[in-house]
């Protein structure tokens, strides 16, 4: 995969630099008129430019901006680029002098003397189109200006900054995107940390209050003990092996409640009653796992009674893109409210939800008309 990215980079590149070699070939007036050696120094002269050009951008992204710039040389950093610019001023005229033999004065003597052979031309051979030329000719050629520099590409010198400034603008893009990517890693690695934190958390504290209800029946000799203890393993499987994962089938959590309820009505009298429903369609749904067990069992350990009568009902309503899940449960003790004892297996679920599902969960707790009320929204896409 990597080495894809970077053969598609290298293509990337070098369809880049080629398109940008070809605009002055493009856009450049050619003239027949121009002798052929004017036209091999401004051709060799255009290929020198690029070639200059081309050194400075991986010069200054490669080497300059890592070294200097990130590290915050800033006066080293411009000092480089200011020496760059001026040897673009005097290098790809020097070489272009080396190689075709001509220099800027010669080249401007030439042009010079064919203006003015063009102009007597047009004097002795007096047509309408010659006089046209002749009016136009009074100017300085095109490409000639008196008392400047010659030059046969005028606008290198915007180039050469829209270069640099292109060359920089994405390497501190890549940079930037360099230092985000790592903060979501190490962001993403703190969450996957306190999510199994969180996990461990949960498993001893609901192992912890399952085995005292079975002990319980062991205690009295019940012939629930066995059955209760299949239950456990079926859970503990569960717990153990399938909330390894990220994820587990809605189904699968569903079944895990049950078995939980089982459990729990092992130890209940008559006088508690305790409903579970599910609506909708559960097949093919996925969720975070033990998200609704701390609600459930927080309820079993506060609002059921032996002696007083009392009611929890638990619903879970599933929708095509989202989950519903409910509890409501009698308050036993009027002195001691749920909301200010719901222990640690609350509050991490709450904890989970806000890294598990950030904006996609609401969760409302109530307590009126002595019941307390747990209400959960979650988003599954």
């Amino acid at each position: 995969m990597k080495k894809n990215k970077n053969i598609i980079i290298t293509i990337a590149h070098l369809a880049t630099w080629v398109c940008f070699f070809l605009l002055p070939y493009i856009f450049f007036p050619q003239s027949k008129d121009i002798p052929f050696d004017i036209s091999k120094y401004i051709i060799i002269l255009l290929i020198i430019i690029n070639l200059f050009l081309l050194g400075f951008y991986y010069l200054n992204t490669l080497l300059l901006i890592p070294r200097l710039l990130f590290k915050r040389k800033w006066l080293l950093y411009f000092v480089c680029i200011a020496a760059c610019f001026v040897a673009f001023f005097y290098v790809p005229k020097e070489v272009a002098h080396w190689i075709t033999g001509n220099d800027e004065e010669t080249i401007r003597q030439e042009i010079v003397q064919q203006h003015r052979a063009e102009r007597e031309k047009a004097r002795l051979q007096p047509t309408d189109s010659s006089k046209q030329n002749l009016a136009t000719h009074k100017t300085p050629p095109p490409i000639y200006k008196r008392n400047s520099d010659f030059r046969y590409f005028p606008g290198s010198y915007a180039v050469f900054i829209l270069v640099f400034a292109v060359g920089t603008c994405l390497s501190v893009m890549q940079e930037w995107k360099k230092i985000e990517d790592h903060k979501d890693q190490i962001e993403r690695e703190k969450i996957n940390t306190e999510l199994s934190f969180l996990k461990s958390q949960i498993n001893p504290h609901f192992f912890f209050n399952t085995l005292n209800n079975i002990y319980s029946l062991a205690i009295t000799g019940s012939t629930e003990t066995a059955n209760a203890v299949m239950k456990l393993s079926s859970i503990m499987r569960y717990v153990l092996t399938d909330t390894q994962n990220n994820s587990v089938s809605l189904q699968s959590e569903v079944d895990f409640i049950k078995n939980y309820i089982d459990l729990q009505l092992v130890r209940l009298t008559d006088k508690a009653k305790v409903d579970f429903t599910t609506e909708g369609e559960i097949e093919n749904k996925q969720i975070a796992p033990l998200l609704f067990i701390p609600f459930i069992e927080n309820a079993f350990k506060y609002g059921v009674s032996a002696k007083d009568a009392s009611a929890i009902s638990i619903k879970l309503i599933i929708q095509p893109t989202s989950v519903s899940f409910s509890v409501t449960n009698t308050i036993v003790k009027a002195d001691h409210t749920m909301k200010d004892t719901t222990g640690i297996g609350i509050n991490n679920v709450k904890r989970r939800l806000e890294l598990l599902y950030p904006q996609k969960h609401r969760l409302k707790v109530t307590e009126n008309n002595n019941q307390f009320i747990v209400h959960l929204d979650i988003d599954l896409v």
